[in-house]
C-alpha cells in the first residue's frame, strides 16, 4: 500500500505488523552469512596492512561505509608539522606514510602553515591543502573538506581521516567521511 498525502510515514497500524517485522528480521539473518570467508578475511588484513593500520580498526571503517579505504587525509597536527619554518614531518611518519600503497595521502595543513611549502618537503604526500579554521561555519568546513576530496576524484566516504583535534574530528561528520583515527593510534605501530 502506498503511503497518500498527509500521511507522516509512521508505522502501519495493520494488524500483524509485528510478525511481520520478526519474519523480515530473521530472514534478513538468514540470508548473511554468519562468518566471512577466510579468503576474504585474508584479502582484508593485506589491505589494512597496506593502508597502515590494525585489521579491527579496517574492518570498522569498512563495515561502516561500506567501501575500502581509497584516501587518509591527515591534518598538519597528526604529522606533526606545527612551525611555518620547519615544514617537515618527523623521519618516522614519512616513514609510515611511504608504505602505504593503494590510498592517496592527503595532507590539510592549519594556519600559518603554508601548503605548499608543506608539500614541497614532504614528497610523500600526494596532494597539500589548507585546512578549514575553527571560525568556519558548518557548511563552509563541509564545502572546504568536499571540495578538496572531489579534487583528488575520491569518494568522501572512501577516506579516512586522521587527525588530533576535536575540530579534526569534526571533519569526519562534515565531509561525511568513511571515519576518524586518532593521529597516535594510527602511528603508534
Amino acid at each position: 500500500m502506498m503511503a497518500g498525502i498527509g500521511h507522516n510515514q509512521g508505522p502501519t497500524m495493520e494488524r500483524g505488523e509485528k510478525w511481520r517485522t520478526f519474519l523480515w528480521k530473521k530472514a534478513r539473518a538468514d540470508a548473511m552469512p554468519k562468518t566471512m570467508p577466510l579468503m576474504v578475511v585474508r584479502m582484508h588484513v593485506a589491505r589494512a596492512h597496506q593502508l597502515g593500520l590494525d585489521y579491527p580498526t579496517y574492518a570498522a571503517v569498512r563495515k561502516a561505509s561500506g567501501r575500502d579505504i581509497m584516501g587518509l587525509l591527515f591534518s598538519s597536527n597528526a604529522l606533526r608539522v606545527v612551525r611555518a619554518e620547519n615544514p617537515y614531518m618527523p623521519l618516522a611518519r614519512g616513514e609510515a606514510l611511504g608504505a602505504v600503497k593503494g590510498a592517496q595521502k592527503l595532507a590539510l595543513v592549519h594556519r600559518p602553515l603554508n601548503a605548499q611549502a608543506v608539500g614541497l618537503a614532504n614528497p610523500v604526500l600526494d596532494a597539500v591543502g589548507v585546512a578549514p579554521t575553527f571560525t568556519d561555519s558548518w557548511g563552509e568546513m563541509r564545502a572546504h573538506l568536499a571540495g578538496f576530496i572531489a579534487e583528488r576524484r575520491l569518494s568522501r566516504d572512501q577516506v579516512l581521516i586522521v587527525g588530533d583535534t576535536t575540530l579534526e574530528r569534526d571533519w569526519t561528520v562534515a565531509a561525511q567521511a568513511a571515519g576518524y583515527l586518532e593521529a597516535g593510534r594510527y602511528f603508534a605501530g
